[in-house]
């Protein structure tokens, strides 16, 4: 049930969300995951099978990412349920959400079944952590529909990052094609948040500010219920597929300063001119720590590189 509070908003903002819609649909491309899945590499499953990391030839990031991102994706059902809750069930954020779940779905689909054909994880393990999550149905629960709009931007985009990086490191053309497919709807679905979530902004900019101070600060890509997601996390980070350097980069200073203007919004109550504050001194804290990893990385890879060169020499 939305909340009346919201209800308001939500009714200023339909227009806009019509325009974002149909930029959506004129803009998106019709793809079957079929059509992706190299399914001639498939084979029967037999009873007593065992699955080896070797079969795969995947390194554990990559298999670690691509555990947490179906697994993330698996749990639509849920992530539908509080969008509706948070957005409602009719007009264009109906339509949109019925859209945006239709779209989702197929992302579960091509990137499980990719991962079944190619064996490039543990089936069981697979099984195992989807029925966990799936049984545990823990998603982010915004408690407003601008904060929604704030997370959903800020997850969509996270995901899109996640997802593109993870192929990159696929050595294999289909499971790349397959997870730069996912991005780029990925990519389509925080468009739409980031621009309803700045013409909110337009509408009442100080409880749009203190949702962002919600949001943001302590921001972590969805995970909970996900078994082992810590240990998942850090190996994730450490390759560099999405950590707080990537979240700062390709996130907090092209979203949240940039194009939403944080710094600039006028007409702030004494509330959000504070929580403007907390959230800029977070995002350069951000950028602080985000430069010491990396030259940490930089330094390790360094240290790889000479390393692998005594090899050879």
């Amino acid at each position: 049930m939305v909340r009346d509070v919201d209800e308001d908003l939500l009714h200023e903002l339909e227009g806009e969300v019509e325009r974002l819609l149909e930029r959506h649909y004129s803009s998106t491309k019709m793809w079957h995951p079929h059509t992706l899945v190299p399914w001639s590499r498939g084979e029967d499953f037999e009873p007593d099978y065992e699955w080896s990391p070797e079969e795969a030839n995947v390194p554990e990031e990559v298999r670690s990412a691509l555990f947490v991102n179906l697994l993330t994706e698996d749990n639509l059902p849920y992530y539908f349920r509080d969008i509706e809750r948070m957005f409602g069930g009719d007009g264009p954020w109906g339509e949109w959400t019925r859209r945006w779940t239709a779209e989702e779905a197929r992302h579960a689909a091509v990137i499980r079944d990719y991962l079944t054909v190619t064996r490039a994880i543990d089936p069981v393990e697979l099984e195992e952590g989807r029925m966990v999550q799936m049984c545990g149905g823990q998603v982010p629960q915004p408690p407003t529909a601008i904060d929604g709009l704030v997370y959903v931007t800020l997850q969509e985009l996270a995901t899109r990052i996640s997802h593109r990086n993870t192929g990159a490191l696929l050595e294999d053309r289909a499971g790349y094609d397959i997870m730069r497919r996912v991005a780029i709807d990925e990519n389509h679905h925080f468009l739409f948040y980031r621009d309803a979530a700045a013409a909110a902004m337009e509408i009442n900019p100080s409880d749009a500010v203190q949702a962002m101070e919600r949001q943001i600060i302590g921001f972590a890509m969805p995970g909970e219920g996900i078994p082992a997601f810590s240990a998942h996390s850090r190996v994730i980070a450490s390759a560099g597929i999405y950590n707080l350097a990537v979240h700062h980069d390709q996130i907090l200073e092209p979203v949240v300063l940039k194009f939403w203007g944080l710094a600039d919004l006028t007409g702030l109550s004494p509330e959000a001119e504070q929580a403007r504050e907390r959230v800029i001194a977070y995002i350069e804290k951000s950028a602080r720590v985000a430069a010491r990893l990396k030259e940490r990385q930089e330094a390790r890879q360094q240290q790889e590189a000479e390393g692998q060169a005594e090899v050879l020499a």
